[in-house]
Parts: C-alpha cells; sequence; structure tokens
C-alpha cells in the first residue's frame, strides 16, 4: 500500500457560518479513510486565530478553543509544515501536510483569501483556486460574469451598506424600483442563507436591508419569484461531472439557516421531478457555470425554476458546499453512484492534480531565448 498522506482538516474561521463549518467537518473528518491519511484537526476561531491539538474540533464545538496549541502556516513555501506557536517570536515545526480540506464556509474561507494564503505557502489544498473562490463568493460581480456567458439571472440590484445605513429611505426608493414585492435582500459575500430576508412589504425591506448591511459591506436585492429550487454537484477539474439534479421543497418560507442546518422539515427530492429537457439544461448550465469561473474540485450549483414559465435562473454556485448529514452536495452525488468516503477521497485526489499543475508552471524567464 502507498504511503499514507497527511491532510490538514481547517474549519471554524472568521464568519457567520463558523458554526456551520464544525457540523461540516464532523462528517468529513468520520468520513476519511484512516488506512490512506493521518487527518490533523486545524480549527479557526472566530478572532482568525488558528488552534490544533487533541480534541480540537470537541474544543471548538464546547466553545473553548483557547485550550488548545496555537499554530500557524506561514505565506511562504516551508514545505507545508505548520508550526507551534511560543509566544510572538517562537515558532516550533509541529507538522507537515501534503494537503489542505478547507471546510470553511463564508468570508476568510470560501472567498479567495484562504486560497491565496494556501497558494502562497505552496501547499496542495481542496477546492476552488483564488479566482473562482473570489467571484463566487461576490454575487454581484458573480452575476455579472454569467451574465456575460449568457447563463439568465434573476433582475437584482447592488446596494453600498453605507448607503443603506446613512439613508435607508433614498435604499428603499431604490430598490422598490427593481419591481413588486417579495423581494430578497442578501449580504453579497456570505453564504448558507445567513442575512437572507423575504420582504413583503416596505418595513420588511427596511429590517431586511439593515439586517443584510450587518455582514457585508454591498447587499443585493433580488426580485422574488414563486420558484422551485433545483441543485446539483459538481466533481472534477478541467472536466467536471455533474450529478443528477435534485429538488429542495423548504420547511420554512424559503430555504432559510435553519431549514439547512437546524432542522429536518425541508424535504429533499432526488432526482428533482423535472422532465429530461430541463435535467439536461440544468446540468449544461451548471457545468458552464463552474467552467466560467475556473472551477476545482467541488461546488454545488442552485437555480430557480420559476413555477408560472417553466424558465430557469442561475442562484449561485458554492464551491465550498455544506457537507453536513443533511447538504445536499453529498446527497447529490450519493444519488449518481460516488458515496461520501469515496468523494472525500476523488476531492483530495483533485486538489493534489490542480498543485501538479502549478508546480509544473516556470516561474522564472532567462535572458538567452
Amino acid at each position: 500500500m502507498s504511503e499514507k498522506r497527511t491532510l490538514g482538516l481547517l474549519f471554524g474561521g472568521r464568519s457567520g457560518e463558523h458554526e456551520i463549518s464544525l457540523m461540516s467537518a464532523r462528517s468529513v473528518v468520520s468520513a476519511m479513510d484512516k488506512e490512506k491519511y493521518d487527518v490533523v484537526l486545524i480549527g479557526i476561531d472566530h478572532d482568525g486565530r488558528w488552534f490544533a491539538g487533541d480534541g480540537a474540533l470537541e474544543a471548538f464545538e464546547s466553545g473553548e478553543p483557547n485550550a488548545l496549541e496555537p499554530v500557524i502556516l506561514l505565506p511562504e513555501p516551508t514545505g507545508g509544515w505548520v508550526y507551534r506557536r511560543h509566544g510572538e517570536k517562537s515558532l516550533e515545526p509541529m507538522v507537515q501536510l501534503d494537503v489542505v480540506f478547507p471546510m470553511l464556509h463564508g468570508t476568510f474561507g470560501e472567498d479567495g483569501t484562504l486560497q491565496g494564503l494556501l497558494e502562497l505557502a505552496d501547499v496542495a489544498y481542496v477546492g476552488a483556486g483564488v479566482l473562482a473562490s473570489a467571484v463566487a463568493m461576490d454575487k454581484v460581480l458573480f452575476k455579472s460574469v454569467m451574465r456575460a456567458h449568457q447563463i439568465p439571472q434573476v433582475d437584482f440590484l447592488a446596494l453600498e451598506s453605507e448607503v443603506i445605513v446613512s439613508d435607508i429611505e433614498r435604499a428603499v426608493e431604490q430598490t422598490e424600483e427593481l419591481g413588486e414585492y417579495p423581494l430578497f435582500t442578501k449580504p453579497a459575500n456570505l453564504g448558507s442563507s445567513v442575512g437572507v430576508s423575504k420582504v413583503r412589504g416596505r418595513s420588511d425591506l427596511v429590517e431586511g436591508l439593515m439586517e443584510a448591511a450587518q455582514y457585508d459591506r454591498r447587499v443585493i436585492v433580488e426580485r422574488g419569484l414563486e420558484a422551485r429550487e433545483i441543485e446539483v454537484s459538481i466533481l472534477g477539474n478541467e472536466s467536471p461531472e455533474v450529478s443528477v439534479a435534485g429538488e429542495i421543497v423548504p420547511g420554512d418560507e424559503f430555504y432559510s439557516y435553519r431549514a439547512k442546518y437546524l432542522d429536518d422539515t425541508s424535504e429533499l427530492k432526488i432526482p428533482a421531478p423535472i422532465d429530461d429537457v430541463t435535467m439536461e439544461e440544468v446540468r449544461d448550465s451548471a457545468r458552464r457555470a463552474f467552467q466560467a469561473i475556473d472551477g476545482a474540485g467541488m461546488a454545488r450549483v442552485d437555480f430557480l425554476l420559476e413555477k408560472t414559465t417553466g424558465e430557469l435562473f442561475l442562484n449561485e454556485v458554492n464551491t465550498i458546499p455544506g457537507f453536513t448529514r443533511i447538504s445536499m452536495y453529498p446527497k447529490l452525488w450519493d444519488a449518481t453512484g460516488v458515496p461520501y468516503p469515496v468523494l472525500c477521497d476523488r476531492l483530495v485526489e483533485l486538489g493534489l492534480a490542480r498543485k501538479a499543475q502549478r508546480d509544473r508552471l516556470v516561474r522564472t524567464f532567462g535572458g538567452d531565448a
């Protein structure tokens, strides 16, 4: 058997999705093949401090990460070494990672910032790179890219949070020009339905805008649709595979944070009860969107299928989708014939393959050519 790889599983983070990350990490660590991987658990607290040690996940789940060892990954090519921190000036090598599996949702984990650190550290990692992560995370930029590739989007408006806070009346007037209620207000850079509100009138709109403005410096407002929620999962690098599509019938008014992670009232229909033409349109659009942002490794792609017209709109691409026990990403792959442990293993191999590509690039240029 080949030599075991040392895999660093990163979780937590400086995000409103910190707790979701812990749930995802719990599922991933239980699925990794212990014969193939030595898994090193590394948690990042709400202040951005890195910790590791025995019982790291349990310590974060109980809110006591300070009992763990402070660690750091330096932004320079040190061969994947993670160092123990002794005070502010002393570092001690702790473990050398072959590959990192980021299970950090939201800002400072899914938005390209962490991916930039891993690139600087020259270590292999699972999932999308800097560009794809940043574009997919920013809903405003993402929708602009999708429009450029002629992938239909719901009508939307972007607002600066400073404008919302300083002149809410102006923000409301601008928003109402988008169309009739209901509308959806969202932070431009966040996921898992954190900060998302369905607003049915002006008073709701004020509350929704102010809530979304707490989470990001930009807010996006989308026209509401009477729509079915269709999702597919993607696995791969240059030649991505697309799973069978599934449908979510939310137990809440929409597929909210609570419906996603805190209860089992939402119904998941896999495969989605849609005709073959629509199924292929969903899968083709998902593949095109993934390739348009230069995706890698994994993504969950979400669509809205308007009930009255049957028109399909791409909603978003999640480059680090949820991996909890009720998450759609692994469920869709399981239904497509890729069970959870195999899925995790393939994601690691895709991350290593992307690193091998980077290593083949020429980074110097001589003057003798």
